[in-house]
């Protein structure tokens, strides 16, 4: 019986790397039966809203969605759709696995992260004002709720995928209260999991750390902004954001999602990279129990990438969106 899952194009090249993905994932045997949506800026002509509440009915309805970039303004415009998709569901965890793929040259070889982050609170709430003219003030929001919630995801993660390691990132001997909490709640859960070692990192010692020997890293697990932060610097340690995927978790529902933006500047143009899409499809297969499927695909694009013309050029190949779709699909044959 084929699941339904809401699906979401979104902006700019969006709709070309989400397409992509449905079609690699149908020539599986992915049994999906994608239910359209929309959000972004495409969605305000249509509904007055970059996020209708149709959209968010077919996520809960469904109970999982493979959302395509959308735009975000800098500065102006409306609020961020993956802020508000992410309160408005209480999709709390943030996972974005970051991994080498053959045929992508990288300073490091055998990257093998995974970015843990707590996805509702922090400077992320949307507490700010101005105070006086030429003044502004935004409120960071740290609970022990939150903060205990996302460290026992990393932990049962961890032992549910046979990780060794968790490390709490923070700036606690700064911020001593907010994170300071954060890393309470973090111990406290960690002492449940003997199984798994855990520590602690300042998250600037981190970001140095990171690029000169990533692999003394498994699991890291972040407060919304630094996670938001390290989990961009963690991909440009593989080959950018065209080729990590994200998830989003709540407790009823999950939205997998490309990491990256709408790209407008090359919308249209078939030379956009799907990877990002298509891995975070495997993600959603692998929620939705179909491991075998995502098995195949994930095969099927390490023997592809192994050529490295057949990547787009992002990575350095010279294949079109297109080209790359379509050697996956024959490389699932």
């Amino acid at each position: 019986m084929a699941r339904k899952v809401t699906l979401i194009a979104g902006d700019g090249v969006g709709p070309e790397v989400t397409g992509a993905a449905v079609r690699v994932i149908n020539a599986a045997g992915g049994e999906i039966e994608w239910e359209p949506a929309v959000a972004g800026s495409g969605a305000i002509e249509k509904h007055g809203s970059p996020l209708p509440e149709s959209t968010l009915e077919s996520i809960q309805r469904n109970g999982v969605g493979l959302k395509g970039p959308v735009t975000t303004a800098v500065g102006t415009g409306f609020p961020s759709v993956n802020v508000a998709l992410r309160k408005k569901l209480d999709l709390y965890a943030n996972l974005r696995p970051v991994k080498n793929l053959p045929g992508v040259e990288t300073h490091f070889d055998d990257v093998d992260l995974i970015v843990v982050r707590e996805n509702t609170e922090d400077l992320y709430s949307g507490v700010e004002h101005v105070v006086a003219p030429g003044v502004t003030e935004s409120v960071k929001i740290i609970t022990k709720a939150a903060s205990s919630r996302i460290a026992r995801f990393a932990f049962e993660y961890a032992v549910r995928r046979q990780r060794k390691k968790v490390t709490a990132v923070h700036k606690a001997n700064i911020m001593k209260i907010s994170d300071g909490l954060f890393l309470e709640a973090c111990r406290h859960v960690a002492q449940e999991f003997s199984t798994v070692q855990y520590q602690e990192i300042i998250v600037d010692n981190l970001a140095m750390q990171l690029v000169l020997n990533p692999k003394q890293f498994d699991i890291l697990v972040l407060t919304n902004l630094y996670g938001d932060i390290i989990s961009d610097l963690c991909a440009g340690l593989v080959g950018g954001l065209g080729l990590v995927p994200g998830a989003n978790f709540g407790d009823n529902c999950a939205v997998f999602e490309a990491v990256h933006g709408s790209a407008p500047d090359i919308a249209g143009k078939n030379i956009a990279n799907p990877l990002a899409v298509i891995f975070s499809g495997l993600l959603m297969l692998r929620y939705l129990g179909l491991d075998s499927v995502a098995d195949r695909i994930r095969a099927a694009v390490r023997r592809v990438a192994l050529c490295r013309e057949n990547l787009t050029p992002d990575v350095g190949g010279s294949s079109t969106t297109t080209q790359l779709t379509e050697s996956i699909i024959q490389a699932l044959n």
